[in-house]
């Protein structure tokens, strides 16, 4: 008895088992959709609170919505167009798909009949401004406001309950996000949508192109947010195709509704709002975190007093100085002796250190040296040819009379001195003045 029971409990989790891991499977989604057996169809609805995580999409921001791999979410802009937005709502019907559509205030009161189908096929409706301006990144507060504001009451006004049907969701027009923007749009409780990765349909490119950039830069990340546009003949073109590969790679839809009184948020965990959240081999810093410092108890210094700065320690410093260690050296020096400053006589001389003085030993010196080959007589100097202590070439050659009292300036001991010394003897320097003569 024991053992059949025990067969029996084994058997029943194993159905049970099973049964929950065929929820979700592609088949279950089939069965959701009638008529329409390979259908995509939506794996899960996922519930989320505006005012916890305000931005959303790695494009511009660091937080994204909290999908698991091969997750994917479809969002279009700029309808409702009823042209192409009625086959884009057909093609999402065939495949039972699930989507999040960003009105224009203007569509909206142009055609409320395609606002009014949306809601009734189940899509999330959010807002996309009033006239879609591309300016938002350099609008003032009382530009951007109404153009908020006029989007969100046009398509309000095409629905039979705003209330429950509108989420309070928001993108930008031309993604051109700016702080001021975004601040105002949280502050109302409205969550700032951008996305994971576009398709490119609103630019001059083909339908093939537009369906291989959707799978490549889907790929590429894994998961994500996918931006479209129902207002394009180019993206209806290529939606099918992306549904298909999307099965054929096993892919889901998610379907993303906001949080309300009665449906609360999906509960989640803030690294899964990362697009690729750090695993444990993934390094989550290259440098270790500083360590934060606690510090129990504060020390204070007494402040001085008016009384200790008095004449006697005015002198002293408050604070003790860090001085080097005191050196064995004398606190004072003896006088010097009157001998330390005694030149012997006549052992020294001194030339003065005066302009004029230099300037007549330099003439002097001049004078000394210039050969006496104005007459070709060599060694010899005539009194003639020097004047005022420099050599003289033009004048002195012939021996003007006129130069001779120039001559008598220079003194006749002195000259008939150099004269006779001998031709490779250095010139003796010239004695301006002596300490001897000075002190007669």
């Amino acid at each position: 008895m024991i053992g059949s029971s025990v067969v029996v409990r084994t058997r029943s989790w194993i159905v049970l088992c099973l049964g929950l891991l065929s929820v979700g499977t592609p088949a279950a989604l089939a069965a959701d959709c009638p008529g329409h057996p390979d259908a995509l169809g939506t794996s899960r609805t996922l519930v989320v609170d505006p005012r916890e995580h305000p931005r959303i999409g790695t494009m511009q921001y660091r937080e994204t919505l909290p999908l698991k791999d091969h997750e994917v979410v479809l969002t279009f802009d700029d309808g409702p167009l009823p042209k192409y937005s009625n086959q884009v709502l057909k093609i999402l019907a065939d495949e039972c798909i699930k989507a999040t559509f960003f009105i224009i205030g203007s569509q909206a009161k142009a055609n409320p009949e395609g606002v009014r189908k949306l809601v009734a096929a189940g899509h999330t409706v959010g807002t996309h401004s009033m006239n879609h301006p591309l300016t938002f990144d350099r609008m003032p507060i009382e530009k951007f406001e109404p153009e908020i504001n006029g989007g969100i009451e046009w398509t309000s006004a095409a629905m039979t309950d705003p209330s429950s049907q509108l989420a309070p969701f928001f993108r930008i027009p031309g993604l051109m996000r700016a702080e001021g923007v975004e601040n105002y749009l949280i502050s109302r409780g409205i969550q700032v949508w951008s996305a994971d990765f576009p398709a490119d349909d609103w630019r001059h490119v083909s339908s093939d192109r537009v369906y291989q950039l959707a799978i490549q830069r889907l790929e590429a990340k894994g998961k994500g947010v996918l931006l479209l546009h129902d207002i394009q003949a180019r993206t209806v073109a290529a939606l099918p195709k992306i549904i298909r590969d999307l099965k054929a790679r096993g892919y889901r839809i998610v379907h993303v509704v906001p949080a309300t009184a009665d449906r609360p948020a999906t509960p989640t965990t803030p690294v899964e709002w990362l697009l690729h959240p750090p695993t444990e081999t993934t390094p989550i810093a290259r440098w270790p975190a500083v360590p934060n410092f606690a510090f129990t108890q504060t020390r204070t210094l007494p402040a001085p007093s008016l009384a200790d700065l008095n004449a006697q320690t005015a002198h002293e410093p408050l604070l003790p100085r860090r001085t080097k260690a005191q050196m064995d050296v004398a606190s004072t020096l003896s006088v010097p002796g009157r001998d330390l400053f005694a030149i012997p006589e006549g052992s020294v001389e001194v030339l003065l250190s005066t302009t004029l003085s230099r300037r007549a030993a330099t003439r002097l010196a001049m004078a000394a040296e210039t050969p006496r080959a104005a007459r070709g007589k060599p060694g010899t100097v005539k009194p003639g040819s020097i004047r005022a202590g420099k050599p003289h070439t033009a004048h002195a050659a012939h021996g003007t009379p006129k130069h001779t009292a120039q001559a008598k300036t220079v003194s006749a001991k002195t000259v008939a001195a150099k004269s006779a010394a001998p031709k490779s003897a250095a010139p003796h320097p010239t004695r301006v003045a002596s300490l001897k003569k000075r002190a007669q």
